[in-house]
């Protein structure tokens, strides 16, 4: 699971493997790579970014009173800092202390990595 600093609700991370699928614990490994909006990053809701141009607007229009809009996430480049000594589809593995950036200034994070311990690394494909 992941959360936005600026968003209403927390939401799961779909990793899409860019070769072999890796699993660990029987879970799709993910890499910072998987980053992209919608396919990768769902909605996290509302948005309350007050740099969003929808809040913004919004806001303006309910006379300075922050009003949330739709939440479509603005994310542009990988998660960092990932970890470059564990290669995923030679790619660094995304870890439970990395972060992405919204265009907005959210900050996303990983509340719930889904590993509660080491389990078996399994590849195919």
């Amino acid at each position: 699971m992941v959360a936005c600093s600026f968003g209403v609700a927390p939401v799961p991370l779909t990793t899409i493997p860019l070769g072999p699928i890796v699993q660990i614990g029987a879970q799709l490994a993910g890499t910072i790579q998987d980053f992209q909006p919608m396919a990768n990053v769902a909605t996290f809701g509302m948005c309350t970014a007050p740099t969003n141009p929808q809040v913004m607007a919004a806001t303006a229009a309910a006379l300075g009173v922050l009003t949330p809009q739709p939440c479509i996430p603005m994310t542009t480049a990988p998660w960092v800092p990932g970890q470059p000594l564990v290669l995923i589809n030679n790619q660094p593995a995304l870890t439970a202390s990395c972060t992405l950036m919204c265009q907005w200034l959210g900050v996303i994070t990983i509340n719930s990595p889904g590993q509660t311990g080491a389990g078996p690394v399994t590849t195919s494909g």
